[in-house]
């Protein structure tokens, strides 16, 4: 048999016969290696120490110890197929479907009469720790397709003949061994199963899921797993989900009665007084920062007709997600079509094109509060982070291209300046480049590309390239900020647009007295009001900033002859822009404030007989045991600075 040579991490080169194994390879290395090693990348693509190399490659043997992505990869879709495996040993009638691998962990479709329960689940634990305790190979082979059908007639599994009839071709297909349980699958797989760390992985829940998606199909039950590399890494991960329960905005939004939701109104939000609150204190303070920041502000439309859709493009390519609003105009003869808009550039456009541009007036910096429509399908729907109404920060800059570095520079300080007024210093930056499918040349896109980076460098941050992830008709920015429990949220985004001003015929008068296309650059901050304060009750767990409480201050009397002196210290707050209150309820002290951290108020002052005599306060702050008492003046002098929003301190 020929020689291949196989070159290492290192540079290095060895000649093996062609055929050679990975899991051979490590061996010839080191026993050691081979021992530990899980599986190979073998020319940038992951590899089982099982497959044969049949020509020259570069290639590096995986450790669990040593890499991260393909141990991960490999130790959760060899839970997904343990578990299958631990089921079906526990309930043979039950059949297989399919398990794949999913953030953080797996799940599979199993088709069982009847339903999973929480004790079956520590069950199946106990049984994968079992499989996988025996530490029994992993095999697997190439068999022709007729085998395989007929394999697993015969084992009356019925969804895996359906699988490979849907695989296209006459391709083989790979089967797979867990000890004596098979499944068929692409790979890679680890080398046995004592692979699997038994201490790092948990089933979740149990969901229906309909096979194949289809609602016409059988309701299966869907188990979910998570499994890391070790248990310090497990339970990292149900320490993140515990935070994530308590910090739930759905829960909190409840407790703090800020919104609701109702099925008549699916994907939009009832705001109550205190979340309404928190909007319109954060959109101030948006306005302001843009006023500031040389945009001006605009309002455009809701209900726009679909030939400026159709001349947009958004009408072919977006049109599954609008909202089509049929009217029947007077003396017409055929319905008007229109739609709620899903986005405001194209209206932004119509405003750049009334009256005549010069290059003088670039860059026009222009911002709308603009409330959008998009029809998302209800299983995605997700309190108010996931909603079919929103408004969103959104900006449009009006520029020539020479003006892209500067302008997206001077976005990042602004953005930068925001998120951190907001208390996420955390954040990262993602540059999409040029896809297959695009317009424009390329010294268009090595243009536009090189001015974002630029952009990135001179505002002092660095990013990372996301490779063909642009949209077809130029680069993009993208802004993931990090949450006091390590969540990635993409909030700000930064588009360059050299289309949507040529689609709707935009254009400037330059130096030169010619007509010329603006760039339009695409930004927004924040990304949706819904969304970002959804995060923002997440990530402070409900104890907003004082500035954004809705409910910043509760005086509460102990006594009824406390009442009249709690009202003059609520309308002394009120006179310097402290949101204060009364509570003068025949209740015990303990039950107000316990009612009142509950709906997370920052600061509650009680005030008793002494507190009156003495014109002070006892002030109790949200999360803390103690209490302290102070002068009326020094209270409302403290609050009141607390109370300014950031950018007028």
């Amino acid at each position: 048999m020929a020689d291949i040579s196989l070159t290492f991490p290192d540079g290095n080169a060895r000649s093996y016969s062609a055929g050679v194994t990975p899991a051979e390879v490590a061996s010839s290395i080191s026993t050691s290696l081979g021992k530990k090693a899980i599986s190979a990348t073998v020319n940038d693509t992951h590899w089982d120490l099982q497959w044969p190399i049949d020509a020259d490659a570069t290639i590096a043997i995986n450790t669990i110890k040593d890499s991260d992505a393909e141990a991960l990869e490999l130790i959760r879709h060899d839970c997904a197929h343990i578990m299958a495996r631990a089921v079906q040993e526990l309930w043979p009638d039950v059949k297989v479907t399919i398990g794949p691998v999913i953030e953080n962990g797996w799940y599979y479709d199993f088709d069982r009469e009847e339903p999973f329960t929480p004790e079956d689940l520590g069950a199946i634990e106990k049984k994968m720790k079992e499989i996988i305790n025996k530490r029994e190979p992993v095999t697997t082979e190439i068999w022709e397709r007729d085998r395989a059908v007929k394999f697993y007639e015969a084992n009356n599994e019925p969804y895996k003949v359906e699988l490979i009839e849907a695989i296209p071709g006459d391709e083989p297909l790979r089967m797979y061994w867990h000890g004596h349980w098979q499944d068929l699958c692409r790979g890679p797989h680890l080398a046995h199963t004592g692979q699997v760390p038994a201490d790092a992985f948990k089933l979740m829940s149990v969901a229906g899921a309909y096979w194949r998606g289809d609602s016409d199909r059988a309701m299966l039950q869907r188990i979910y797993g998570v499994a890391f590399k070790n248990k310090e890494d497990l339970k990292a991960h149900l320490h993140m989900l515990e935070e994530a329960e308590k910090r739930d905005h759905r829960k909190l939004g409840r407790e703090m009665n800020l919104f609701h939701m109702q099925e008549e109104a699916p994907g939009q939000i009832f705001w109550h007084p205190n979340g309404w609150k928190i909007y319109t204190t954060l959109q101030d303070y948006m306005r302001r920062k843009q006023e500031v920041g040389g945009y001006v502000e605009v309002n455009t439309p809701q209900v726009v007709d679909r030939k400026l859709w159709e001349a947009s493009g958004h009408w072919d390519k977006y049109q599954e997600n609008m909202f089509i609003v049929e009217v029947d105009e007077d003396h017409a003869r055929e319905k008007a079509v229109n739609a709620l808009k899903p986005m405001n550039c194209p209206c932004h456009v119509q405003v750049f094109n009334q009256g005549l541009k010069s290059y003088r007036d670039l860059p026009l910096r222009m911002a709308e509060f603009g409330s959008c429509a998009r029809y998302e399908p209800s299983g995605a729907l997700h309190g108010i982070m996931r909603v079919r109404g929103f408004t969103q920060d959104d900006g449009h800059i009006f520029c020539a291209e020479d003006q892209i570095t500067a302008e997206t520079k001077k976005f990042i300080d602004f953005l930068s300046a925001i998120y951190s007024d907001l208390g996420f210093d955390d954040w990262t930056i993602k540059l999409s480049t040029r896809p297959e499918k695009r317009i424009g040349t390329d010294e268009s896109w090595d243009y536009a590309e090189k001015a974002l980076g630029d952009a990135c460098n001179a505002a002092g941050h660095q990013f990372e390239i996301l490779e063909g992830e642009g949209a077809f008709y130029g680069p993009k920015l993208e802004f993931t900020l990090t949450d006091a429990i390590g969540r990635n949220w993409q909030c700000g985004t930064l588009q360059v647009d050299p289309n949507l001003p040529e689609r709707l015929d935009a254009t400037y008068i330059g130096a030169d007295g010619e007509k010329h296309r603006p760039i339009m650059l695409h930004r927004a901050t924040l990304g949706s009001f819904e969304r970002f304060i959804g995060i923002l009750i997440e990530e402070h767990a409900g104890k907003l900033p004082f500035w954004l409480a809705p409910r910043q201050v509760v005086v509460a009397a102990i006594v009824s002859d406390a009442d009249n002196y709690c009202l003059e210290v609520v309308e002394a707050l009120k006179a310097v822009g402290v949101r204060a209150e009364a509570d003068l309820r025949n209740e015990k002290i303990n039950y107000k404030v316990r009612e009142h951290s509950v709906g997370k108020v920052p600061v509650i002052l009680a005030i008793g007989k002494k507190e009156v005599e003495e014109r002070t306060v006892s002030t109790r702050r949200l999360g803390e045991k103690q209490s302290k008492v102070q002068s009326l003046d020094e209270i409302v002098s403290q609050l009141s600075q607390e109370a300014t929003p950031p950018d007028l301190v």
